[in-house]
């Protein structure tokens, strides 16, 4: 048997996180076409479940979806970070349809933050999707209600040539530009070769991709660590969490629309910091911090995740 980044690296991923909180199911299982970017008969279920406007009047699932649908339609007009910020507004329940009572807006939820076991969660491979003549496949995608939040693209281990930079090249330079639409609603992407693990946000340059390190044994394998990875950050828990409270919009210096999700230390410190602050004690703390470490942002996001949760 020949060695690839199927057999070796993502098919490892996608078992692993089935033990994560992910249902399985395979890309021919799954009820949709490839052009569409959702799974639309899981969304329509999940915007019937969480919704009790809609589920007095399902036929007001149809309303939604095509105010999502112009959005990614959006993307070739505005750009993929703009597209992505007004979806992620939609992910947080910030938008509200004619629903309720004499035409009433009504806050419209696509996924349950509050009560995250009413959301299903899938994970597939080789996810394709088709715009025109172009198609591709997505190695690893995982979905919460119907929506691809988190795509991951794999490499071989054993072929020296190829490295993580590789897969989040093939990210970034060819499936963002050219099937833009299905990154639209995306939380992060990831890359990875079976050896290292990094993440990044759509747009984001690959010198800004970052790994989510955990302490591991240094004498551990090298998928050991991955899968240790794995466990902590590509769990449903993480992922709604990081698209409820660790997600910035903002403009860089040359006037462009970028999207910041956060690394590691400043996920660990705001729950650390939100948490003490719920208890009340002990009153005071200390972080270290080294100079490019995102000092300003873990500020950002302790308080957007403390409003959030107080």
């Amino acid at each position: 048997m020949s060695f690839n980044e199927a057999n070796t690296v993502r098919d490892g991923i996608r078992d692993y996180l089935t033990k994560t909180g992910w249902t399985y199911i395979s890309r021919t299982d799954l009820p949709r076409e490839e052009s569409d970017v959702f799974v639309e008969s899981q969304l329509v279920e999940a915007l019937t479940r969480i919704n009790p406007e809609i589920a007095k009047n399902p036929d007001n699932a149809d309303q939604v979806l095509y105010k999502l649908r112009a959005i990614l339609l959006s993307v070739q007009s505005e750009g993929l970070v703009r597209a992505n910020e007004k979806f992620a507004a939609w992910l947080n329940g910030e938008y509200s349809m004619p629903f309720g009572k004499n035409g009433e807006h009504v806050p419209i939820k696509l996924i349950d933050f509050d009560h995250p076991e009413n959301n299903s969660y899938t994970v597939t491979t080789e996810y394709p999707f088709t715009i025109g003549s172009t198609n591709k496949r997505m190695d690893v995608v995982l979905l919460v209600n119907g929506i691809p939040l988190v795509i991951g693209e794999c490499k071989t281990p054993v072929r020296p040539s190829e490295s993580w930079f590789d897969a989040a090249y093939d990210i970034s330079e060819n499936y963002e530009k050219t099937v833009p639409a299905l990154f639209v609603p995306n939380a992060f992407s990831f890359a990875t070769e079976g050896k290292v693990f990094y993440f990044g946000s759509v747009r984001m340059l690959i010198d800004s991709w970052a790994p989510w390190r955990e302490e591991i044994d240094p004498k551990a394998p090298a998928l050991t660590a991955i899968l240790s990875t794995i466990r902590a950050f590509l769990t449903p828990a993480v992922i709604l969490d990081i698209v409820k409270n660790f997600t910035v919009f903002a403009t860089n210096k040359k006037n462009q629309k970028i999207k910041i999700i956060c690394r590691h230390q400043q996920y660990d410190a705001t729950n650390l910091i939100v948490e003490r602050v719920r208890k009340g004690f002990p009153k005071k703390g200390l972080i270290w911090h080294f100079q490019g470490s995102g000092k300003s942002l873990l500020m950002v996001f302790a308080a957007q995740t403390g409003s959030i949760r107080s």
